[in-house]
């Protein structure tokens, strides 16, 4: 079976403003979310969106963090693009 292609995520300037302001552990526990989701970047959200645009803005809520992020598939990035704890 082939491998699926490698994504990337790249967050926001917001998202990095959140998630710097966050103790080392939640850091971390954040930002390997972000890269459990690129790994699976087809995946579904809870909910979806649109933004200005007109992107298709999944919603996902993982450990207690709400993330809303798009797929750049040309790129081959998640674009993060914003975390909010809930």
């Amino acid at each position: 079976m082939p491998e699926l292609p490698h994504y990337e995520s790249h967050l926001s300037h917001e998202t990095v403003a959140f998630v710097v302001a966050l103790p080392k552990r939640k850091q971390r526990k954040l930002l390997d979310l972000a890269d459990q989701i690129a790994r699976q970047p087809n995946s579904i959200g809870d909910y979806r969106t649109s933004d200005s645009a007109g992107r298709t803005i999944e919603h996902l809520l993982l450990e207690g963090f709400l993330f809303s992020y798009w797929t750049d598939h040309a790129s081959r990035e998640l674009r993060i693009t914003e975390i909010v704890q809930v």
